[in-house]
């Protein structure tokens, strides 16, 4: 059975693959030259779920709520709408939010009008879901026709306790996070995890808007259920102090990604080193232990034990070390003039004669 993580790495590439076979030209481009071509591209890995049966769609839900970051498309439905003009738009002021529910696969429109004054200073338009919805933040341009055409659109990302989107048209290029990108390296190099994490920080193509109305919608992106949210739209002028500092961190995380690009050679290189070591010293290990115990083994040759038995394999009759040296002794004592009771004569017969001696003065004298 399946464990969550490699579960969630098979779904990306099924996914992914989904996503090749389902495209033409990138269908095309695997043919000729493989993934390869693909990947050198750049190409996101994307699910139509308009097209998704139910299973299909029940499996893309659980593998989203794993964590697996499922980039989906906006429905051509909504899109020809828009492009007909049929669409219903409602107005959205400056400074003012309004709350909704929209279906999944279907899209609220809202006209932002704004002044010169407003214009120069910047627009942010923000959508916030308390119940951690999945949606997409929408902004269309019209087109000569009189319908809407999709210009720009931000996948909501999850932001605390609430998933959020929002668009910033500040007169500076601001960034926005892509959590699909590179989705698939990253899942079989878990540690490029981390050293790809700034690489999904995109451009945005649109940095200023011009005096006029201008329309967004929000995209329900749930799977199965509507989606709740508020959308609120903003005057820069009010938030001068916010946008500076914006605007310098986000100069820092640029800084940030260029270091880390370069710190990922010194850490794979550290690395690669650091399992050679590793490698050597497992090695060495092995190698001082053996040769440790070849020296005991050399140490314990020299043993009494294996003289005697190399001498009675041969019948010699002598013995060795301690052994002989024994022998010589029971020898010389054997010989020494102690065994055969002389020096003991010699003793006792000087010490009659002297007990005599003194026996002999004292008759004298009596």
């Amino acid at each position: 059975m399946l464990t969550i993580p490699e579960a969630s790495e098979l779904f990306k590439e099924v996914a992914y693959s989904y996503g090749v076979l389902s495209d033409p030209e990138k269908r095309r481009q695997y043919d000729m030259a493989g993934f390869e071509a693909i990947d050198a591209e750049g190409t996101d890995m994307e699910i139509d779920l308009s097209n998704l049966g139910t299973v299909n769609t029940m499996f893309a839900a659980l593998f989203s709520k794993l964590g697996v970051p499922i980039k989906t498309t906006v429905s051509a439905n909504v899109l020809e709408e828009a492009l007909n003009g049929t669409v219903t738009i409602r107005p959205l002021p400056i400074g003012t939010s309004l709350s909704g529910k929209v279906e999944k696969q279907s899209a609220h429109f809202f006209g932002v009008t704004i002044s010169n004054e407003q214009a120069e200073a910047g627009l942010v338009v923000r959508v916030t879901s308390a119940a951690q919805s999945k949606f997409k933040l929408l902004y269309f341009e019209q087109d000569a026709n009189g319908g809407y055409g999709l210009a720009l659109q931000e996948d909501s990302e999850k932001t605390g306790k609430v998933t959020s989107a929002g668009m910033y048209f500040l007169h500076f290029q601001v960034y926005r996070m892509d959590s699909t990108v590179n989705a698939l390296a990253m899942a079989k190099d878990p540690e490029a995890a981390f050293f790809k994490k700034l690489e999904g920080l995109q451009p945005c193509e649109v940095s200023e808007l011009k005096a006029g109305t201008h329309i967004f919608a929000v995209y329900g992106d749930n799977f199965f259920k509507p989606a709740t949210y508020i959308i609120e739209a903003l005057c820069a002028k009010s938030y001068e102090d916010t946008t500076v500092k914006l605007k310098e961190i986000e100069a820092q995380i640029l800084r940030k990604r260029n270091e880390l690009r370069q710190f990922e050679i010194e850490y794979r290189k550290a690395l690669a080193h650091f399992q050679e070591v590793t490698n050597r010293y497992s090695q060495e290990k092995l190698s001082v232990d053996e040769m440790l115990k070849q020296r005991d083994s050399i140490h314990s040759s020299f043993t009494v034990s294996r003289s005697i038995a190399n001498l009675s394999g041969s019948g010699s009759g002598h013995f060795s070390n301690g052994s002989s040296s024994k022998v010589l002794g029971e020898d010389y004592k054997t010989d020494s003039p102690g065994e055969d009771g002389s020096s003991d004569s010699k003793d006792k017969s000087s010490k009659k004669r002297w007990f005599n001696l003194n026996l002999k003065g004292s008759d004298k004298k009596n």
